[in-house]
């Protein structure tokens, strides 16, 4: 269980790397429509792309934001609620969770298969295929429901969720 709990923890903390680099094409692709616009060329496609980049980042985000606590989370139930009641509360609210994403993931899977099957491209000057940047959504949504049903199983079996809430990162308004 060690090997798989690394590889997870692996997974978790590349796709926050990953969202990381997006938000540095997205600087680097408004930096570079700058350029452009001063200097009187043109860079077809740039919104579009920083757009893209945009919706990557957020979902590769979402898997290494839960695990490090980073997500709203109102626990001032949980906290006001002894232990055996408060499992049972992580359990629904986790299990609903990871309900949702994987739903979410199943349709978003159909809908990256739909664009692809059909070809669909942007209606911007670059024409992209479609399926590329959905397809980020799919990964995102699918790690998102990986790590929600990671830390369901922890509360089932261990009675604890494996969120660690990273104090330097917490507001002193809590």
């Amino acid at each position: 269980m060690g090997a798989v709990r690394k590889f997870f923890d692996f997974l978790y903390v590349l796709a926050g790397v990953l969202a990381a680099l997006c938000l540095i094409a997205i600087l680097s692709l408004i930096v570079a429509q700058m350029i452009a616009r001063w200097t009187g060329e043109i860079f077809p496609g740039a919104p579009n792309y920083a757009g893209y980049a945009m919706a990557a980042a957020s979902f590769l985000a979402f898997a290494n934001a839960l695990k490090r606590g980073a997500h709203i989370r109102v626990s001032i139930l949980l906290n006001a609620v002894p232990p055996g009641p408060k499992r049972l509360l992580e359990i629904w609210c986790f299990a609903l969770a990871a309900a949702i994403a994987w739903y979410f993931t199943y349709y978003a899977y159909w809908f990256v298969y739909w664009s692809w099957k059909f070809k669909e491209v942007s209606q911007g000057q670059d024409a992209i295929h479609l399926w590329i940047p959905q397809s980020v959504m799919v990964l995102g949504g699918g790690l998102m429901a990986i790590a929600l049903t990671d830390n369901l199983i922890q509360v089932v079996i261990k009675g604890e969720h494996r969120i660690v809430r990273d104090l330097v990162d917490q507001s002193h308004g809590e």
